[in-house]
Parts: structure tokens; sequence; C-alpha cells
């Protein structure tokens, strides 16, 4: 790995949308399931889809949910033979919506082992009951309201200063007064709907579980040293790994088989690869070395020919790039000074003195370049006009950051702090993530799964970490590596891929559970199980020795 200034280190050291995109809609139906879930046989009209049509199924089943229209999603659910959730999860979903809390309970202890925790099934629970008890109120039924009150809540022993708080309701002389006070929607689809949203935090698990990636599906060991990059392509049809041992590798993607196999090898980076980025149109990818280097390579990967070499003067550090939407320009800098937006030969068309870049990001505008610089801070630049200004300000370095395809977010991380999350149009810090270990190296995290609703980081303990961007703490933290992890990269194009680059000199690729994937073959056809069995299962490369902790 690298550390903070871009040396080689001879070791290491140990709203945006919620996550079911409107499911929670007014009208409180049903989601989709499939037939086994119903304990129905499949019609056989059902279209029998590959596991790569059933992610993109299901991703525009998730964006239809959020227009509200259900039964579209029904009927393409019904047709593909695909399910969008756990059928326990959307039953509890139909009972909160209709304000039946009884039954919701119920359902809470139905799901209760599936949730990652019991402080998360405690959580949920007084959720539950706060909507009753407010409910109650507002309809008038004081009675009701304080057996909830007294019998419900209070013994629950969680949150005794908001259940203080929700006594004093009990004063409100109106349902307005009631609403103001409470800062509350009133009963309805729209507190429901609010209470919907907090709740399906605590069910990430159930409902990702089958297509998350949870489990090691392929190790790649071509590189004979540390890897300390990896990116996948735009269209998610390619991986390229960058390692200290001086070479890129463009690996091609089997979206059927969801397996990498070795199409190029790029040699000659004399201070090794620290740093790549993909052209928009997938055709170019620049590769750049740590703080001595003083050149950049661009390779064409359609061809394996290498586009130019640029190296402006060897006092030069050029450890970081991003391409303009045109395909045609890019940015390039480092932490010696240097900031050149060229064109894709390497001329420099203009330069901008005195920034010290770490780490670079272009928005879809064609002007706006982000750059985070040893002020800990990232500012926004436009060379066309010669203007800057700042967008957020860190309290300290601010060692990678990324943004998400609304570049409306990005993620950062922090030295010493760990992985952030900012808005960068409101310019507010969203959320400090935990669990990740951060010292003063160069760890690159991504945005990925349905919708970009989560967020994954590598860390100097060896694991990999995952977050839902609406939660502090991980909901999965992945084992295999045994080294540090520098970088992690999300398939674009399938959800359920992941990828992790680590000291240990490999790359692992990071699938569904086992289980799940034959699981779901099952659910569609017995007679198409064989094939999914046995290429997810031979050539995994040892990768069952990879797992997650949930």
């Amino acid at each position: 790995m690298h550390s903070a200034n871009g040396s080689p280190s001879a070791q290491h050291n140990g709203d945006t949308n919620d996550f079911t995109n409107g499911a929670t809609a007014s009208n409180g139906e049903i989601a989709a399931t499939d037939a086994a879930d119903q304990d129905t046989t499949i019609s056989p009209n059902v279209k029998i889809v590959s596991q790569n049509d059933k992610e993109i199924v299901r991703l525009i089943g998730q964006h239809l949910r959020m227009l509200g229209l259900n039964r579209t999603v029904d009927q393409l659910m019904a047709e593909s033979g695909c399910r969008l959730e756990h059928p326990s999860a959307a039953k509890f979903r139909s009972h909160v919506m209709d304000g039946e809390w009884d039954k919701a309970e119920e359902d809470l202890e139905e799901l209760k082992p599936l949730i990652e925790s019991a402080d998360g099934t405690l959580k949920m629970k007084f959720l539950l009951l706060e909507q009753k008890y407010l409910e109650h109120l507002e309809e008038g039924q004081v009675l009701e309201a304080l057996q909830c009150l007294r019998q419900e809540l209070t013994p629950l022993k969680y949150n005794t200063e908001r259940v203080h708080g929700l006594s004093g309701f009990l004063m409100c002389t109106s349902p307005e007064d009631l609403k103001r006070e409470a800062n509350w929607a009133g009963k309805g689809a729209v507190s429901r709907a609010k209470l919907m949203e907090q709740l399906q935090i605590f069910l990430i698990v159930i409902i990702y579980r089958k297509h998350f990636p949870c489990e090691t599906r392929q190790i790649l060991n071509e590189h004979c040293d540390e890897v300390w990059f990896c990116k996948f392509s735009p269209d998610g049809s390619k991986l390229a790994t960058g390692s200290k041992d001086t070479t890129v590798i463009i690996w091609d993607v089997n979206f059927d088989t969801k397996e990498l196999r070795q199409l190029h090898t790029f040699e000659g980076h004399a201070f090794g690869v620290a740093f790549l980025a993909w052209s928009p149109d997938n055709k170019y990818i620049i590769a750049c070395g740590p703080e001595e280097s003083s050149e950049l390579w661009i390779w064409n990967v359609d061809t394996g020919d290498l586009r130019c070499k640029m190296s402006q003067s060897p006092d030069d550090s050029l450890t970081c790039a991003a391409w303009n939407s045109d395909c045609k320009r890019f940015v390039a800098g480092g932490m010696k000074g240097q900031f050149y937006q060229c064109d894709i030969d390497g001329n420099v068309l203009d330069s901008w003195e005195g920034v010290r870049v770490q780490c670079l990001a272009t928005k879809r505008d064609g002007k706006t370049i982000l750059a985070s610089d040893t002020h800990h801070r990232i500012r926004a630049y436009n060379f066309e006009e010669s203007s800057d200004h700042k967008v957020l300000q860190e309290d300290h370095s601010i060692m990678s950051f990324i943004l998400n395809d609304s570049e409306r977010l990005a993620v950062l991380n922090v030295a010493t702090q760990g992985v952030h999350l900012w808005d960068v149009q409101d310019k507010l810090l969203i959320r400090k993530f935990q669990g990740v270990t951060q010292g003063f190296y160069t760890i690159f995290s991504c945005f990925g799964g349905i919708n970009q609703d989560f967020i994954a980081s590598g860390s100097e303990d060896n694991q990999v970490y995952i977050w839902h961007h609406k939660r502090e703490l991980p909901i999965a933290v992945l084992q295999g590596h045994t080294r540090t992890v520098n970088c992690v990269t999300w398939n674009p194009h399938v959800p359920s891929m992941l990828a992790s680059a680590s000291d240990d000199g490999t790359i692992r690729i990071w699938g569904p559970s086992t289980e799940y994937l034959m699981y779901d073959c099952q659910v569609q056809d017995t007679h198409s199980c064989s094939s999914s069995s046995s290429s997810s299962n031979g050539s995994t490369n040892g990768a069952n020795s990879g797992s997650t902790s949930v």
C-alpha cells in the first residue's frame, strides 16, 4: 500500500431515497413476492431469466415501486418469477401502513430471527408503539393512549427521555396542538410512510440478503505484489487493477457466470500503479503512480495499445486524474502542486498554480472539477472561468473521495477519522460511519448496490466494511483478506458484485451467498439449477475462504 504522501510502505498498520425506494406507498399494497413465497406453483408462462436479468428486473421493479406503479410491479414480478423483497417484510409493511399495530407486532416477532440484532428489534417495537400512542391521542382515545404508554412503551426500558416527552403530549388540547408539539404529520399515510422509512433501515439485511455481496466468489491473484487500486468500468463489463508490481491488469466480466478472466496486462509503470480512471465511454483508462511518479499513462482498453505517456517535468507528481464528460479531456494533479487540464493526447491545455491535489472528481456539466487538497478541504474549480470556491471543510486530511451518480453525495476517507458522508450541494456533513480502521494511508471507498444506497470501504484491519447510507454502524463486515484493503469498487451494472484490492496481493470478487443463489434458482425452475450451481461453485479459486459478519 502507499501512505498519505504517496510513498510505498514496506508494511502496513493494522433525500435521498430509502433502500426500498418508496415501497411505503400510501395505498399500503403488499410488495410483489414470487410464487414460492405464496406456496403456489409457478405458472408455465413464467419466463426463466438469468441471474443478471433478475438483477435488472429487480432494479426496474424498485423504480416502478417508487413511482407508485404497484400493480405493474406485481405483474413484472409474476411474469419474471422474481421476488422484490422478503414476504414477511411485505406483510409487515402492509400492516404498518394500515395501522394494524397488533398484527405489525406479531409480524415483528416473525422477523426477529432475521433482524441483525436484538437491539434492532427493540428499536423497531418502540417506533411502532410511539406511532400507535400518537394516533390514539389524535383520535381522543386518552385511556388507550395512557395504557400504551404505561403498559407497552415504559416496560421496554428504552429511550426513557423520549417516553417522558411522549407523556407530555397528554396535555395537548387538540389534534392540531398535538401535531405541532410532536412535530408529527398526524394519523394516516404520510406519518406511517415516514415511520416505515425508519423501520426499513433495520430490514436491510432481510430484503437484500439474496443478492448482497457477502461471500467471496472468486480470488484474482495474478499480481505479484501489493494491489493498490481497483475500479469497474462505467458499464461494468471490465475491472481494472493496479499494483505495486508496476502493472495494470484489465479483467473481463462475464455477466452470466459473474466470473472474471484476465484480458490485458499493461506494463512499464516504474513506480507502481496507485490510481486508475476510466473514461466515461469505457474506452480509455488513465494510470497514475504514487507521489514519486511524474508521469501518467493512457491506455486504449479495447486494443491494448498505449495512447500516450504524459510527463511535463521530472519534478512533477501526477497521482490522481479524472475524465471530463466529453471523453476528450481530463484533469490530473498531485501533492507537489501540479494541477493540469489536458487533452486525450496528454497536451496541457491549462493549469492551476499552487493547488496540492490529493483526489479529483469531475461533474457532468463538463466544467466543474472537485479537488481535495492539503488544507483538509474540497474546493470546486472552473478552468474556463478561472473561478473556484470551497465545497466542504474537514479537520483532518481527506485521503480520497468519490461522488455518487446524482453528484449530490460524496463519501470521504479522512485520515484517523474514517469514512464520512457529505451532502456537497447543501455543504452538510450527514454521517460519520463507524467500524473502519483508517490511519494515514490512502484507502478508496465507493457507492453501490441498488440505487447506490450502500457505501463500502477497505480498512487497515484487513476487512471490507459496508454501510447503508442512513446508518452509522456497518451492516456487513467482509473477511478474507490477510493485509490492508486499499480499495473497493462496486459493479455499476451488477448490484450484487463488489471487488476489493489488498496489500496481500489479491483481488477478491464478492457476491451473494451460495445458499441464497441456490434458493433463488430453485424458486424459478428445478431444471435450471444445475448450470447455475456449477458456475457459482466451480471456479471460485478457493473463494469460500472469504465470509461475512452481519
